[in-house]
């Protein structure tokens, strides 16, 4: 019979295993490539200062960027328990001024932004890179890279609408396998050249970077890649915790992937020619068709987290209103955070398919990878730089400034070498990023105009409904719900159904849908219904930004608090508000580009009913024009 403390165990030993298959699975895939790529520009067989210097960075980089900053930290800065660019935005706005928080939504948005560019790139060198070693086994082989790297690929973002409940049970599991692989290959060629060993030593990285600093600064840009996937280290806190992802962090994946890197510098300094990939060649003869085949579902993996990833993104974009509406279809009836988004999907999988065929090579991409990688690095840092430090005193405080400070330059350094990387793919990602940013920003000032004009006409719901049931229009059995964008007002939908229908229900329920600057709000304390007149109430109901509103549920709620209100599903209509955005003609193009802009996206917003999950057969939309 098991015992107690074994019982106890099991439980933590599964989330570790599945914390290895979400959280993982990008910065475990990156021994595919960060080596090959980094001393590429070396001219010819790196030698053994070349390695031992290249590797001392490497590993340096690792504890004092992936174990110090992100591990120890980043995960200290916690909004509720959750992380990621935009739950730092939210944490960091806490408290600020007007200006200051505008600043500090830019700073979010732009590392937001630069994920997506991460999101694209990500599946198609993983794939590459992994699919890449059937070169070694046959070079006739070559050829088929491209086709079985999209096939793969395309077969990845068909099955995301089927959900990744049951595969991502399988994903612990194989990446437990990966990194025991990376290890035990590792380790093998360690012993028979230990002299690798002696890049642990920061003076090989010191001497490196003084013989040949321009060198050293340039190299940065591909050393980073053995970096990529940290941000996840952070973002994915919401779904194993802190305490989980530091354990596995420190237990597996960090000695795994330093065995592996000098595992790959040994085989370099006994063959300087395996440089054209030493990842796959550190395996003997017989085990190089298996490690194609492990390497493979591994970045599959990878691939998954981070499209996983930018369908979460999307979300909390929408909810806290950087980003239209759009259908949000849930794969699990369980686990609330697994989402399908089909826009972003196809979009994302055509993207990814575009970057194959146009880079053709892991090599090529990982150029744009690690512009976008330390955007986003040098994003959180910032952000970081205005949370971490608040609260502490004294000497705490300096300290935290000074480390901070130490990520900020280091996080500088590595963004600067791969801006002189723009021509040769950084472009990309940056492009991406600044067409989000825009399309991000534009929306938030839209809806925040669109917000004030209707502030601005607004008439005070309390004294509209007292002299409505002084001089009321005819009144009709059931319960009219209006959904109403600002507190206390008469919401345009009853404006309308007044003048063109002449008819108001026997009772009215006011609804308004508010954001938390908080990842979840519990369901006790969402709901807050005050009444307004003798036959009407206003509700607010608050979710948090990772939440989606439900609004069949929140009135089913209601009506327990307040049980005169008749809200009864068959006795219950909803009135909703559609604007439809017009653009003044007579503006300049430099001026309205914005507007029109504003416009197509709100034509393209998924109706409100879908996205509020309000039954269809019992909504009455009033549409109204709205000149920008």
């Amino acid at each position: 019979m098991a015992t107690q403390n074994e019982e106890a165990a099991s439980p933590k030993a599964a989330l570790l295993i599945g914390a290895l298959g979400i959280v993982y699975g990008d910065i475990g895939t990156s021994p595919l490539y960060t080596i090959k790529v980094a001393l590429a520009g070396v001219g010819g067989p790196p030698d053994v200062e070349h390695v031992l210097g290249m590797l001392s960075i490497l590993f340096w980089m690792l504890v004092v960027v992936a174990s110090l900053k992100y591990v120890v930290c980043i995960l200290s800065a916690d909004n509720r328990g959750e992380g990621g660019t935009l739950a730092l935005m939210e944490l960091a706005m806490r408290g600020r001024t007007e200006k200051v928080r505008w600043r500090l939504i830019l700073l979010g948005l732009i590392g937001a932004s630069l994920f997506y560019g991460d999101s694209m790139i990500t599946p198609a060198i993983s794939v590459l890179s992994a699919v890449e070693g059937i070169g070694i086994v046959s070079h006739g082989l070559d050829p088929w890279i491209v086709p079985i790297s999209a096939a793969v690929l395309v077969a990845l973002f068909m099955f995301q609408s089927r959900g990744t409940g049951t595969v991502g049970r399988l994903f612990g599991p194989v990446m437990l396998l990966w990194f025991l692989v990376l290890g035990t290959l590792g380790a093998w060629r360690i012993i028979e050249e230990p002299q690798v060993l002696k890049a642990v030593n920061p003076l090989w990285a010191v001497r490196f970077i003084a013989d040949a600093p321009l060198e050293t600064f340039l190299a940065l840009g591909a050393l980073v890649l053995a970096l990529t996937g940290a941000e996840a280290l952070y973002a994915d806190m919401g779904h194993f915790g802190r305490s989980t992802i530091r354990r596995s962090w420190f237990s597996a994946v960090f000695p795994a992937l330093v065995l592996c890197y000098f595992g790959q510098g040994a085989l370099l300094l006994s063959d300087p020619s395996s440089i054209r990939n030493p990842f796959f060649l550190m395996a003997p003869d017989w085990g190089l068709v298996p490690l194609v085949a492990l390497a493979t579902v591994a970045t599959v993996i990878a691939s998954q987290s981070v499209i996983s990833g930018a369908f979460s993104m999307t979300r909390q974009a929408v909810q806290l209103g950087y980003w239209p509406r759009m259908t949000i279809l849930h794969t699990s009836a369980r686990e609330e955070g697994q989402i399908y988004l089909p826009r972003v999907n196809w979009l994302l999988m055509g993207a990814v398919l575009i970057l194959i065929l146009a880079f053709g090579s892991s090599d090529r991409l990982a150029h744009a990878y690690g512009f976008a990688v330390t955007g986003t690095m040098l994003m959180t840092s910032v952000l970081a730089f205005a949370v971490l430090p608040r609260g502490a005193r004294g000497g705490r405080r300096l300290a935290w400034l000074a480390l901070i400070t130490v990520f900020l330059v280091i996080d500088v350094l590595l963004f600067s070498s791969n801006t002189l990387k723009l021509h040769e793919g950084g472009w990309l990602p940056l492009v991406v990023g600044i067409v989000l940013l825009v399309l991000m920003t534009t929306w938030k000032r839209g809806r925040q105009q669109v917000h004030d004009t209707l502030a601005g006409d607004h008439q005070s719901l309390g004294s509209f409904m007292e002299s409505l049931e002084a001089y009321p229009p005819v009144r009709v059995p059931g319960t009219s719900v209006f959904m109403s964008m600002i507190v206390g007002t008469v919401p345009p939908a009853l404006l309308h159904n007044l003048k063109h229908n002449k008819v108001l229900h026997e009772q009215a329920l006011f609804l308004t849908i508010e954001v938390a600057d908080e990842p979840y709000v519990p369901f006790g304390e969402r709901l807050k219904v005050d009444r307004v007149s003798r036959s009407s109430w206003q509700a607010i109901a608050r979710w948090g930004f990772k939440q989606e509103p439900n609004v069949p549920q929140v009135v089913g709620q209601i009506a327990q608090e307040v049980p005169e209100l008749n809200l009864e599903p068959m006795q219950t209509s909803y009135f909703l508000s559609r604007q439809t955005i017009i653009v003044v003609r007579r503006l300049p193009w430099y001026k309205s580009w914005r507007r029109h802009l504003f416009a197509l996206m709100a034509r393209n917003a998924s109706r409100s009913t879908r996205f509020y999950r309000i039954p269809p057969n019992r909504v009455v939309e009033m549409g109204m024009q709205m000149e920008l």
